[in-house]
């Protein structure tokens, strides 16, 4: 379980890679960092530099916002198509 020392950061690093098809090891070449930091970084066991953070941003074309968060991360059907799990897309 996460502490609630204000430290939790969130993000869609996983997503994001799926999405494009990456494996960690293409992450990691791309932003010239270790496949299994990739692993730490989806899972929440390492919070990134600002520099990596940015890398990651400027790699997906998204703002760092769009990626991390210290909130929980809403799905990004419902935050791209304003769909709620109890709504649904028609």
């Amino acid at each position: 379980m996460k502490s609630n020392m204000g430290n939790d950061l969130y993000n869609r690093i996983a997503v994001l890679r799926a999405e494009r098809d990456l494996s960690r090891q293409d992450l990691a070449d791309a932003l010239g960092i270790n496949y299994q930091t990739v692993g730490f970084l989806e899972r929440g066991d390492y919070n990134p530099s600002l520099t990596l953070a940015l890398d990651l941003s400027a790699y997906f074309g998204l703002p760092v916002e769009a990626i991390f968060s210290r909130k929980p991360l809403r799905p990004l059907s419902e935050t791209v198509y304003g769909d709620s799990p109890k709504k649904g897309r028609r």
